[in-house]
């Protein structure tokens, strides 16, 4: 493990874009981990101790499980435009949901108890990640709502939209089956629609492997809550520092 280089604080966006003072508060307390799909960031009902920033394509998910344990739904992604972990706490509070890695790839960690002294000496640092966390409370409030509402197939086409936007690639790996659990649906009704995707040219597969061909069509095939999250990080984000 070692501390980033100024590649992999622009990496991620939301380090990427905070003025030299404060990311030198930050950068000498972040350690680099390269993850793979799978690994765990956090686990629900134990402390979140760490905060961690996907760089690049990397990409993590946070899941809510049933109650016995059977299955978990995912409840929202965070890519190389956010962050997990306690963002807006005063740190050593128990995770409500696990965060899963997604899609393999850099992540920086800083200890919580650091990442709360930064904001308390800088305003705007403060400012900057509790804007953060109310596009991640959008993102929730819309996947509510979305599965709530729409069909597998835009929900579907939805997943992948944001894939594409998170990982910064239209290339990426997921099953059938792994896509059905995190959509909290059946692998036979995900199996259809991606058929279906796939024979109209919207998408490839290969084994293990989603591929966007059209982005466009898919997006018209989706319910638009990606666009409406999108937009909405890009309005509540913008003008956290003045411009020079």
């Amino acid at each position: 493990m070692l501390g980033p280089s100024p590649d992999d604080l622009s990496g991620n966006i939301l380090l990427g874009t905070l003025n030299e003072a404060d990311r030198r508060r930050l950068a000498p307390h972040m350690m680099v981990l390269d993850l793979k799909a799978h690994d765990v960031l956090q686990s629900a009902g134990e402390e979140v101790i760490h905060t961690w920033f996907p760089c690049g394509s990397a990409m993590a998910a946070f899941c809510i499980s049933t109650n016995d344990g059977s299955s978990t739904v995912e409840v929202a992604l965070v890519g190389c435009e956010g962050a997990i972990g306690g963002i807006v706490s005063n740190g050593h509070l128990p995770a409500y949901s696990t965060a899963q890695v997604r899609y393999g790839g850099r992540f920086l960690r800083v200890k919580t108890s650091a990442l709360e002294q930064a904001k308390l000496d800088s305003l705007t640092l403060r400012h900057w990640f509790s804007r953060y966390s109310d596009c991640l409370l959008a993102q929730v409030f819309q996947t509510a709502a979305c599965n709530a509402t729409h069909s597998i197939s835009q929900r579907t086409a939805k997943w992948l939209l944001a894939a594409v936007s998170r990982t910064q690639s239209t290339e990426f790996a997921m099953t059938h089956e792994q896509l059905a659990q995190v959509l909290g649906v059946g692998r036979t009704f995900v199996t259809r629609v991606i058929s279906r995707l796939r024979a109209e040219g919207t998408i490839a597969t290969r084994r293990g492997v989603f591929i966007v061909k059209d982005e466009q069509v898919l997006r018209d095939a989706s319910c638009g809550c990606t666009a409406m999250i999108e937009n909405h990080y890009d309005t509540v984000m913008y003008g956290i520092y003045p411009i020079e």
